[in-house]
């Protein structure tokens, strides 16, 4: 249960984390066909879709409520988070022989890449002196709590704000937790 017990900030640095290390082992893979890159790259767009779902339900509406200019920060976030939605929805539909995968999967790595280095080093560290240990801690468990809820595959046109993606966030990643373990999706 120490688990539980992160803070926001090191909930979601833990999967930058994660994610960093399966953009490193894509890069070695750069130009392949296969299994192996085409479950690593669903494996990157499920923890992807969760970590954004998350942070849309709980960390951006924090920021709006506690952070000095946070209605902008979370809007400039949103629309990253928008953006590369539509990336993962397009490398869902190729294989790595096609053509447009290893382009699509490298603009997916430098969106993303350009999205965790604002938040760690600009949006974190405001959030952290603008909220308490104890609110810091709260947020990370309701984060982690929503994860685990959260849609595996990207949903472009879903809402990325509350009420409308706390509402419909659980029901959609049910559909795709049964789309994925009947398809085998995502599996090593």
């Amino acid at each position: 249960m120490a688990e539980q017990q992160q803070d926001v900030i090191e909930v979601l640095m833990t999967d930058h984390r994660e994610v960093e290390q399966m953009f490193s082992e894509l890069e070695t893979m750069v130009g392949a066909i296969g299994e192996r890159p085409k479950t690593l790259a669903e494996q990157v767009v499920i923890e992807l879709v969760r970590h954004s779902v998350a942070e849309e339900q709980y960390l951006y509406p924090a920021v709006r409520e506690r952070v000095p200019g946070g209605d902008k920060e979370a809007d400039h976030e949103i629309a990253e988070h928008a953006e590369a939605e539509e990336t993962m929805k397009r490398l869902e539909a190729l294989e790595p022989g096609d053509a447009d995968f290893w382009p699509t999967m490298e603009s997916l790595m430098r969106q993303i890449r350009h999205h965790i280095q604002d938040e760690e080093n600009d949006l974190f560290p405001r959030l952290r002196a603008a909220s308490s240990a104890e609110e810091l801690t709260e947020l990370g468990a309701k984060v982690q709590r929503a994860k685990k809820m959260a849609p595996t595959r990207p949903h472009p046109s879903a809402p990325d704000t509350p009420p409308g993606n706390k509402l419909l966030g659980p029901g959609t990643g049910l559909v795709d937790r049964i789309r994925d373990a009947l398809t085998g999706r995502g599996r090593d």
